[in-house]
């Protein structure tokens, strides 16, 4: 009997040390609480999504799935277990969080994250047709780099990500370009990241949808130098006119003058408007708006996803396209081969996509409009990226 007290109380003491060091994993089984499944993906593409939280008064869940600012809550179990299941989800890569009273948190039972600019996301995958170009196939891989770059335009050294396809660096032959813009809180990794555009990329060129080219996705915030470094203390988009950073086109300025010649002499690229490329996403959509509008005769690719003309907007946008007619006649007569307008129907700037369609309506200005379900969200910009990159350069 004094044996098995002293072998309790030795596990005991294991037990309290383990938990203390982060080593629970490794202890023996008979103290280890069964974990908890987060998310669980049933077999009919509903998820069960459990926090383990008994002193909690309220917990809610929100994922791409919902409209913008909706929120499910989750039920507590008599064991302290929190739970929901929602669904069926069509196929897709979906983020979401919890927030467990009044505190954004990620799921704690799933180690699959992604950062979302300032803030961290857990995320899922339901597989299926609609998820099929996210996930790495058999076939040759391109590659991504990281470069740094000077930019007198804006008195920084930035960096962007360079896409090269599969085949790039052991062939000779000249690429045409696609410059990819993300949005308001966003950075050079977003589209890298969240937007998967590696392994779309990857996959359309492979399968022969899609010609092969190089993608650069930039950082479009004007005072900053990378992702993950601090900005100057002095900011170009407090101190400059236009208002915010979206609205002072230092960007735009910096994406002309001095990421396209740093691309085009640094890499094998085919020259002229035919050979390039521009979209981007919200604050991104407004930038591509601007160069577009500022340099006609620059792409004959373009695409604006989720953003319009903003009425009332605090970042200093023109109101349904005041004092743009010219440029939007500029482009008009510049001719670009293929301009798409994309949205989704639950997305809070929808009214500005209306507001942009009918402003180049009453111009006679032809465009492609894309308009699909959901809200504001990487599912949706994933899903236009990959109906894009197909037409381009063709």
């Amino acid at each position: 009997m004094k044996k098995q007290l002293r072998n309790r109380k030795a596990w005991s003491f294991l037990l309290v040390l383990g938990l203390s060091l982060g080593l629970a994993p490794t202890m023996s089984a008979q103290f280890r609480r069964n974990p908890v499944v987060s998310p669980e993906i049933h077999t009919d593409n509903k998820v069960t999504f459990r926090v383990y939280a008994p002193k909690a008064n309220e917990i809610t869940l929100s994922g791409d799935w919902m409209g913008f600012g909706k929120t499910e809550p989750l039920v507590k179990g008599d064991t302290g277990l929190w739970a929901v299941t929602i669904g069926p989800l069509e196929p897709e890569l979906y983020g979401y969080n919890f927030t467990v009273d009044g505190v954004y948190t990620l799921d704690a039972s799933n180690a699959l994250v992604k950062r979302d600019g300032v803030r961290n996301i857990s995320f899922f995958m339901i597989k299926g047709k609609g998820s099929d170009l996210y996930e790495p196939k058999h076939g040759a891989k391109g590659m991504v780099s990281k470069v740094w770059y000077d930019s007198p335009t804006l008195g920084l050294t930035r960096r962007m990500y360079v896409y090269t396809p599969p085949g790039y660096e052991n062939s000779k032959d000249s690429y045409p370009v696609f410059y990819l813009l993300h949005g308001g809180g966003g950075d050079e990794d977003a589209w890298n990241e969240l937007g998967l555009t590696p392994t779309i990329m990857d996959n359309l060129i492979n399968s022969g949808q899609a010609k092969p080219m190089i993608v650069v996705m930039t950082n479009g915030n004007p005072d900053q130098t990378a992702a993950g470094i601090e900005a100057p203390a002095k900011l170009p988009s407090q101190t400059n006119e236009g208002g915010m950073g979206m609205a002072n086109k230092k960007f735009e300025g910096s994406l002309v003058k001095d990421v396209i010649p740093y691309i085009e002499s640094h890499y094998r690229t085919k020259k002229g408007k035919e050979n390039r490329a521009l979209s981007g996403l919200s604050m991104g959509g407004w930038q591509t708006l601007n160069t577009t509008f500022d340099n006609p005769e620059l792409f004959d690719y373009i695409c604006v996803m989720s953003m319009g003309f903003v009425k009332d907007s605090p970042f200093g946008l023109p109101a349904n396209g005041e004092g743009r007619g010219k440029d939007i006649d500029a482009l008009k007569k510049a001719d670009p081969k293929v301009y798409w307008i994309a949205c989704g129907k639950d997305d809070f700037l929808y009214d500005s996509v209306v507001n942009l369609r009918n402003t180049l309506d009453e111009h006679g200005f032809k465009y492609k409009y894309v308009e699909s379900t959901g809200g504001h969200t990487w599912t949706n910009w994933r899903i236009y990226l990959s109906q894009f990159a197909p037409v381009l350069f063709k």
